[in-house]
C-alpha cells in the first residue's frame, strides 16, 4: 500500500513538472521552458513530453534571440555590442542547460555560441574603452569619474587587460578630489613644554577622515604623499591651551541644633530632659578651574589660493570640587554637613591631563566639520 502511494505521488510530481514547463512554453517564456524541462529530464530521461518541450522551446528561443541580434546589429546604439553579447549569453546558457541532459542533447543538438561570446565581449569592451578615452579628453573631475566607470565596465568585459588597468588607475587618480591636511600650526607658548603629542593629533585626524569619507573619490593626506597634487589645502591654526589658575570661593554659614544636656529619670514612665542650643560655623570652599583652546580650520582651493570654507572649534574644560571645614560644636552638624566636611581637599588634575581632554574634544569637532564639508562637496 505504501509503495503504491509513493508511486502515485511520484507520478503527480512528474506530471506537475511537465505542466510547469508546458505553462512556461505556452506563455512564450521559451528560455525558462528549456531550462526547467532539461532539469526535470535528469530525473526521468525518457519522458517524451519533456523532450518535446525542450526541442520546440529551444527552436523558438533561438529564433527569438537571433531576431533580436539582427535588429541590434542594424541599430546605431554605441552599446549595441553589449546588448548583442547579452543575447548570445542567453543562447549559450540554453546550450549549457541542454548539454547537461544527454537525452535532450542528442535530440536537440544545440549550437555552441562560445566563440560569439568572445568576439562580442571584445567588441563591447573596446567600445567602453573608447568612451572612457573621450571622457578623459574633456579634462574635468566629472568626466574623469565617468571615464573611470567606463574603464571599470571595460575591464569586466576584458579582464586582465594591462593597458586598460593603467587607464582605469589614471582616471581614478584624476577623478579623486585630493585634500591635503596641513600639520597643526600652534600659536602661543603657555603650555608648549607639556607632553601632548601633536603629531598623533594629525595622524588620528587623517585616519578618521579617510575612514568616514562618503564615496570613492575623496583622498585625505598629510604632507608626505609624493606624486599627488592637492586640490585643496586645509590649514589648522591652533591657539595653545589656556589653563587658568584654580579659584577658591568660600562661603561661611552658622548652624544650630538643640541637644539634650541633662536627663532625669523619675520612674520607668517619667523622664525629664533639659535642652541646650549648640552652634557651629561651616566654611564651604568651591574650587574651580577653567581651561580652553581654539582651532580654526581653513580650506583653500589650490588653483587660486581661494578660501572656500572655514570653521572654528572650541574645546572647554570646567573642573569643580567642593569641601568644607567647621569650628564649634560638632553636635550641631547634620549628616549632610559631616559628609561635606569629611570630603578631602581636592586639587585640579595635572595640566597634561587637561590638555588631552581639551584636544580630544577639539579633534572630534574638527573631524566632523572637515568630513561633513568635503562629503557634501563631492
Amino acid at each position: 500500500m505504501k509503495l503504491k502511494l509513493y508511486t502515485i505521488i511520484s507520478l503527480l510530481v512528474l506530471l506537475t513538472s511537465c505542466r510547469s514547463a508546458e505553462k512556461l512554453y505556452n506563455r512564450g517564456d521559451y528560455d525558462g521552458a528549456v531550462e526547467l524541462a532539461t532539469k526535470k529530464l535528469a530525473k526521468k530521461p525518457g519522458d517524451t513530453e519533456l523532450i518535446g518541450i525542450v526541442r520546440d522551446a529551444y527552436r523558438f528561443a533561438v529564433d527569438d534571440h537571433e531576431s533580436r541580434i539582427r535588429n541590434l546589429s542594424n541599430s546605431q546604439s554605441e552599446l549595441r555590442f553589449e546588448q548583442i553579447l547579452a543575447q548570445y549569453g542567453s543562447l549559450q546558457r540554453l546550450y549549457e542547460a541542454i548539454r547537461r541532459s544527454p537525452t535532450a542533447f542528442d535530440v536537440v543538438q544545440p549550437t555552441d555560441y562560445s566563440s560569439y561570446l568572445q568576439t562580442y565581449r571584445e567588441e563591447a569592451g573596446n567600445v567602453r574603452e573608447y568612451r572612457g578615452d573621450d571622457l578623459m579628453a574633456q579634462n574635468t573631475k566629472q568626466s574623469f569619474r565617468q571615464a573611470y566607470t567606463e574603464y571599470q565596465k571595460a575591464l569586466s568585459l576584458k579582464p586582465g587587460d594591462v593597458v586598460l588597468k593603467q587607464k582605469a588607475d589614471e582616471a581614478y587618480w584624476s577623478a579623486v578630489t585630493h585634500i591635503s591636511i596641513q600639520p597643526l600650526s600652534r600659536f602661543g607658548i603657555q603650555y608648549t613644554q607639556y607632553g601632548f603629542d601633536y603629531n598623533q593629533f594629525d595622524q588620528d585626524l587623517l585616519r578618521y577622515l579617510n575612514n568616514h569619507r562618503q564615496g570613492q573619490f575623496l583622498n585625505f593626506f598629510g604632507m608626505n604623499q609624493p606624486g599627488v597634487r592637492a586640490d585643496f589645502n586645509v590649514e589648522l591654526r591652533f591657539s595653545d591651551v589656556n589653563i587658568g589658575r584654580y579659584h577658591d570661593q568660600r562661603e561661611t554659614r552658622e548652624v544650630t541644633k538643640q541637644v539634650v544636656s541633662k536627663e532625669i529619670i523619675h520612674s520607668k514612665d517619667s523622664v525629664t530632659r533639659e535642652y541646650i542650643t549648640v552652634k557651629a560655623k561651616i566654611t564651604t570652599t568651591t574650587r574651580t578651574l577653567q581651561a580652553n583652546a581654539l582651532l580654526q580650520a581653513i580650506a583653500r582651493d589650490t588653483s587660486g589660493d581661494r578660501r572656500v570654507w572655514s570653521d572654528t572649534y572650541r574645546g572647554d574644560y570646567n573642573w569643580v570640587a567642593r569641601f568644607a571645614t567647621y569650628t564649634g560644636d560638632e553636635r550641631a552638624l547634620s549628616d549632610e554637613d559631616k559628609k561635606m566636611i569629611n570630603s578631602r581637599e581636592t586639587y585640579p588634575p595635572e595640566n597634561d591631563q587637561i590638555i588631552r581632554i581639551i584636544m580630544q574634544e577639539i579633534r572630534s569637532k574638527t573631524e566632523c566639520g572637515i568630513s561633513d564639508y568635503f562629503n557634501r562637496y563631492q
